[in-house]
């Protein structure tokens, strides 16, 4: 079925993993013409795919010079910037598409090329809770609507929690009156006791015969995206309930002051979580623009401004195990990227992306929500995709519905749409949805081998971290 209809003209920035698994999505549920897309991208990946479809595609690397004179001959009012490059300034590009008068939409604010690492910047300004607020920034009045980090996380995740929010309530016996607004959907979450959650994340993707080899990086979505934020400071959002700060924890000294920031890479910080096929689990914990937009989404305060309650939030990722090999060698040599890539895609032989939220303190203890996608389904869903990348690519649709059906609503997060609907559009792809309580905490098991120093409330921090 057809979603949208758009006239407008379609700029595609970046093809690579994402792009090539998305463009068949936007042909089969946007009614547009084709040759009113243009692909503009830094290399000549994919352009077969590109031919296969009969899409213009452009390699023409954009810079600080000349992203605008590029964009300005191919964009006007009524129009519509798909932002799935890296190294090109979100906030730049979002500045001119408001200009002029063009639709937006991204799947995490990235910085100009080594933005990420650097060392001139202090970890502060280099998080992504600086790139957020710098996007928050642009909120300011009127606008084109610009959708910020809408993939699957961030995106498509702030959706699950809600759903995942109404179902506990359901369960519990609470009101299940659907919120309204970002104060409605704090009360619930205050009133149903969630203290954490986790987007938690596991990928069982493998390529039997084709391992990692030494000196290359494996991964099933972009590696420069992955290494990038990697090696950003681990940052989470930093509840109420918690009682002390991490040894190396800092805060930030502007913006919303609803997360805090680790002195470490995210790539070397690794927490405990849980899903329901991999059960516990040691993930990685990944700087994402959803820790920060979530634990600031879900404050609640008094009346006279000051917060009485925030849950903890961050993302528990545990990539293929290939993945976490190459993660490993990449730690070994300083942060420095092995000299190959290796995107798996058509050698991946089984496997699936269990990616959910996880929602914990509440009366039934924790609760996942979330898609349980494999490869088989993937491919016979989508051409040019695997599992993860699906998963991405449905909601880069729903969030471009979003825009489309809601020209004038300014900066938008994922937070701020409509789930229902969101989740309507992206449920045919994600393969079997499920929702499933656990009494698991981070404390199960813990001191029966070595003794250990723990918290009693199971819903610290302390308790998660993996030290």
């Amino acid at each position: 079925m057809k979603h949208a209809a758009f006239q407008g003209r379609l700029v595609m920035l970046g093809f690579g993993s994402i792009g090539e698994g998305v463009l068949p999505l936007i042909l089969r549920h946007i009614d547009m013409p084709k040759d009113r897309i243009e692909i503009v991208t830094a290399d000549d990946r994919g352009v077969a795919i590109a031919a296969e479809y009969g899409i213009r595609h452009t390699v023409l690397p954009l810079t600080r010079d000349n992203y605008a004179t590029v964009l300005r001959s191919r964009l006007s009012k009524g129009d519509f910037l798909l932002n799935l490059s890296v190294d090109v300034s979100s906030v730049a590009l979002i500045t001119l598409c408001r200009e002029l008068g063009a639709l937006y939409l991204d799947t995490c604010i990235e910085p100009w090329a080594g933005g990420y690492t650097d060392p001139s910047l202090t970890p502060s300004q280099r998080s992504n809770y600086a790139l957020r607020e710098s996007a928050l920034a642009l909120k300011a009045g009127a606008g084109p609507t610009a959708v910020t980090t809408h993939g699957a996380n961030p995106g498509l995740v702030s959706h699950f929690v809600k759903q995942a929010l109404l179902d506990i309530a359901r369960d519990t016996g609470h009101d299940t009156t659907v919120p309204t607004t970002q104060q409605g959907w704090a009360q619930l979450a205050h009133d149903l006791g969630v203290k954490v959650i986790h987007i938690a994340e596991r990928d069982t993707q493998v390529a039997a015969g084709q391992p990692k080899k030494r000196g290359e990086f494996v991964n099933t979505w972009s590696i420069d995206g992955f290494t990038g934020e990697g090696c950003q400071p681990a940052e989470l959002g930093w509840g109420t309930h918690e009682k002390a700060m991490p040894a190396d924890g800092h805060r930030h000294d502007f913006g919303c002051d609803a997360a805090i920031y680790l002195m470490r890479p995210g790539a070397s910080t690794r927490v405990r979580s849980w899903t329901p096929l991999e059960g516990p689990m040691h993930s990685f914990l990944i700087t994402h623009n959803e820790s920060i937009s979530l634990a600031d989404y879900y404050t609640l305060r008094d009346e006279t401004g000051r917060v009485v309650y925030r849950p903890t939030s961050h993302y528990a990722y545990h990539p293929c195990d290939d993945a976490v090999l190459s993660v490993h060698e990449f730690a070994g040599r300083n942060w420095e990227l092995q000299p190959e890539k290796r995107l798996m895609m058509e050698e991946i032989t089984s496997g699936m992306d269990e990616l959910g939220v996880l929602l914990m303190g509440h009366k039934k203890g924790a609760y996942w929500y979330g898609s349980r996608l494999t490869i088989e389904e993937a491919r016979a869903l989508v051409p040019h995709n695997n599992a993860t990348s699906l998963q991405v690519c449905v909601a880069v649709l729903a969030g471009m519905v979003f825009a489309i059906e809601n020209p004038n609503a300014g900066v938008v997060e994922a937070d701020e749409l409509d789930h229902a609907r969101a989740l309507e559009i992206c449920f045919p792809y994600l393969g079997e949805m499920a929702g499933v309580y656990s009494d698991w905490t981070p404390l199960q098991g813990r001191g029966e081998l070595f003794p250990e120093d723990t918290d009693a409330d199971p819903w610290q921090f302390s308790n998660f971290r993996v030290t």
